[in-house]
């Protein structure tokens, strides 16, 4: 059984042509900052810098770290992100299932999609990334991390894999089709999204 974690994520959109100078911000200070704050776990960083998009999401113990680093943070998180976030939509998950300890070199590459489903249904939608959805995934090659983001009450999750390599990326679209269609003929949900992100930075606080 693993320990729960809770995550925030923020997802922040913009001028493309403004987005380095907030990524090597972000990649600079972010993890001195998490880092300095009680429960801290992880910190990932992505980016697709064609778009104009960024996602950052950090890993707390309890909820009340998630929560009160957020109060600590925000000021700074705003900064960090100016000149280039035109919007930015912070959320709080709980992690229902991961990867311990993914391991990736520098070219690694990330999926994401979006899920809605009946707050009901939250126990059926967990249980079935559980016992099919993660296996089915880390058999796909180049697969490093498989996890799930939940907010139960609201009806909502994300799903994060990360590859390897942008080869192993691309290449594994198609699998993870069929694993994806396969898990969603299984119970009552909408898929409302799908990404794809270059990995710019990931921190972890040593165990």
């Amino acid at each position: 059984m693993q320990d729960p974690m809770y995550v925030r994520t923020t997802y922040a959109t913009g001028d493309p042509a403004r987005i380095g100078t907030a990524l090597d911000a972000i990649t600079r200070d972010a993890p001195g900052l998490l880092r300095g704050q009680p429960g801290y776990q992880r910190f990932g960083l992505f980016a697709d810098r064609e778009v104009g998009k960024i996602m950052m999401g950090s890993w707390w113990e309890s909820e009340s770290a998630r929560d009160a680093s957020d109060a600590a943070l925000r000021d700074r998180r705003t900064e960090l992100l100016q000149p280039f976030a035109t919007t930015v939509t912070t959320e709080a998950w709980q992690v229902v299932s991961y990867t311990d300890a993914p391991r990736f070199g520098p070219d690694a590459g990330a999926r994401m999609g979006r899920v809605e489903f009946a707050p009901k249904d939250a126990g059926t939608f967990a249980r079935t990334f559980v016992d099919a959805g993660r296996p089915g995934l880390e058999a796909i090659d180049g697969l490093v991390a498989a996890t799930l983001l939940m907010n139960a009450k609201a009806g909502r999750a994300m799903i994060s894999t990360i590859f390897r390599d942008q080869d192993a990326l691309a290449s594994a679209r198609g699998p993870q089709a069929a694993v994806r269609g396969d898990g969603f003929q299984r119970m009552q949900a909408s898929l409302i999204g799908l990404e794809e992100y270059e990995i710019v930075a990931m921190d972890m606080q040593e165990a």
